[in-house]
């Protein structure tokens, strides 16, 4: 599997900002290594990082984008479904016996829910919203999004064990076709080694190691 290295940081009040500007990013390993394994075209740099103290563990993705897309749906998921975002999957194990997975658009809008193999998704289960927070912000030509799950959660749904958690790191990038309509280019850290795009399987997801 691919590996991550998370590294601690003894700050205890982190008050994230969506902008990136903390300085516990600069303590951060830099991941740059995504991909588009079914599409030839090059995509635009995605950075993401990661740190943790003692009760929480923070992500940052800025990914690079002049035209972001939002879908302009009334319908948040609906909404979110079809625009450009970013995305984490947590397991247990290889099995996916549940995932649970975490889409974020630059809005910090979240699409939240529970899964099972063969796309069995529980959009009635939610992160529990005192154990999550997202912030982000849009600038002409990149987007930041920045998220705070608590240890605690991780350990309850049996995601963080031995200082380590199996995720997969993604992004879906939607352009502008000849035809007016919008479709997405699906960018992930681990290549599934899949015909067709495919997030939602075992082989997509990569270790985030606790130093």
């Amino acid at each position: 599997m691919k590996k991550y290295k998370v590294n601690l940081v003894q700050d205890k009040e982190i008050i994230l900002s969506g902008k990136g500007n903390h300085l516990i990013w600069k303590k951060a390993n830099s991941l740059t290594d995504f991909s588009s394994p079914w599409d030839d075209k090059p995509i635009k740099k995605i950075e993401f990082k990661a740190v943790y103290n003692s009760e929480k563990i923070f992500f940052q993705f800025k990914v690079d984008d002049n035209q972001v897309h939002i879908h302009p749906s009334k319908e948040k998921n609906d909404s979110i479904n079809n625009s450009d975002r970013v995305e984490l999957f947590f397991r247990s194990d290889a099995s996916l016996e549940p995932y649970y997975c975490l889409e974020i658009d630059p809005l910090a809008r979240i699409m939240d829910f529970k899964a099972k193999p063969n796309r069995k998704f529980d959009f009635n289960w939610n992160w529990p919203s005192q154990d999550i927070e997202v912030k982000s912000t849009i600038e002409p030509n990149y987007f930041i999004v920045e998220i705070a799950i608590t240890l605690k959660s991780l350990k309850e749904l049996n995601l963080l064990k031995n200082g380590q958690i199996e995720t997969g790191i993604y992004r879906a990038k939607y352009n502008l076709q000849e035809n007016n309509l919008f479709e997405p280019t699906w960018i992930p850290w681990v290549n599934p080694q899949t015909k067709e795009p495919n997030f939602h399987i075992d082989s997509s997801f990569g270790l985030l190691e606790l130093t």
